[in-house]
């Protein structure tokens, strides 16, 4: 069931930070604000690349002030709303008044898939301001479609607009998202939407597939810009959109340019498919995890992708980070 109309939510100036070290400033994020919102595009997420109040030790040092950057964004922009996202534990209620007071116009609440629960007073909150509130899930792939359902309808009791599935460690293929996708579409009364990433390389094409279901909005980054492997580029999936009939509202030349005059002088290096960001994808494991493995394998004398292996056989989540060295060390004391 294609949707007639699909929501373009770009995370550039924030799961893109991942990329280049959360190093954007004010001055980057107005002039990349600025840009997207000429484009068409619904939703201009701008935060940590782990949400707001992400900056820290274990996620990684913002060069700017994440509240400067939100409010550079709103300055620059017309039409699309500006957001951020917000996890439980990383983020609060206080936090979410504070990012709405410098311009944030939505937040996407995000848990690890089975935690829906603790996202419902952040939804309230969120709702409580105006704000567009959205329930995102991560680290679709550990459980089955049917449970997913079941934790989307606990958002979307709490009021949330629509629900965001993650799949954070760029694990799934196209039947794996078309089943979770499906699953809530015709369950819910409220619209679904999909954040890949592209671990495996199937973030496009499993973004079609989630818009072949009957997903409303999909998450995309300008150069594929994210963790890992980077996230669904948005020039490429417009583009595919707009040659499929599929209306996402957005100029497509536009989208294009942004990214290449504008994003790409930016970038450290190319968005590309490493061996560590490879492995997440292989083993399931989520993104962020990436910078603890790296670290955790050079003071162990290990291989990554044997803790990256070991992470997804234990079927670690996001805000476990601080276990990887435990990991790591119980690895190597097998090893010796």
């Amino acid at each position: 069931m294609r949707q007639p109309k699909v929501n373009i939510v770009d995370t550039t100036l924030r799961d893109g930070s991942h990329a280049v070290s959360h190093s954007f400033t004010p001055e980057q994020a107005g002039k990349i604000a600025g840009a997207l919102d000429k484009t068409g595009v619904a939703l201009i997420e701008v935060s940590h690349g782990d949400g707001i109040k992400g900056s820290s030790y274990n996620y990684g040092f913002m060069k700017s002030n994440e509240l400067e950057l939100i409010k550079a964004a709103k300055a620059n922009v017309d039409n699309a709303k500006v957001g951020i996202l917000l996890l439980p534990g990383i983020g609060t209620i206080e936090d979410l008044e504070e990012a709405h007071e410098a311009g944030a116009q939505a937040v996407r609440v995000a848990t690890h898939c089975t935690e829906a629960d603790i996202a419902i007073q952040h939804i309230q909150a969120g709702k409580k301001l105006g704000m567009f509130s959205v329930g995102f899930l991560m680290m679709v792939h550990m459980i089955e479609p049917e449970q997913l359902l079941e934790q989307a309808k606990i958002m979307q009791d709490a009021g949330a607009d629509y629900i965001n599935l993650a799949d954070s460690a760029g694990y799934l293929t196209q039947d794996g998202v078309r089943a979770r996708v499906s699953a809530l579409v015709n369950g819910l009364d409220i619209p679904v939407g999909f954040h890949s990433h592209n671990n495996l390389g199937l973030s496009v094409a499993n973004s079609f597939a989630a818009v072949e279901e009957g997903a409303s909005y999909i998450d995309v980054t300008l150069r594929g810009l994210g963790a890992g492997a980077g996230n669904c580029q948005s020039e490429v999936f417009c583009a595919l959109m707009q040659r499929e009939g599929v209306n996402t509202g957005v100029d497509i030349y536009a989208d294009m340019d942004v990214a290449e005059e504008i994003v790409e002088p930016l970038m450290h290096r190319p968005q590309i498919i490493r061996t560590d960001s490879l492995m997440l994808g292989y083993a399931g494991v989520y993104s962020s995890f990436l910078l603890h493995t790296r670290r955790a394998a050079e003071k162990f004398g290990l291989n990554p992708r044997d803790i990256l292996v070991e992470l997804g056989r234990r079927k670690m989540v996001g805000g476990q980070e601080d276990m990887i060295v435990d990991v790591a060390y119980q690895l190597s004391q097998q090893k010796s």
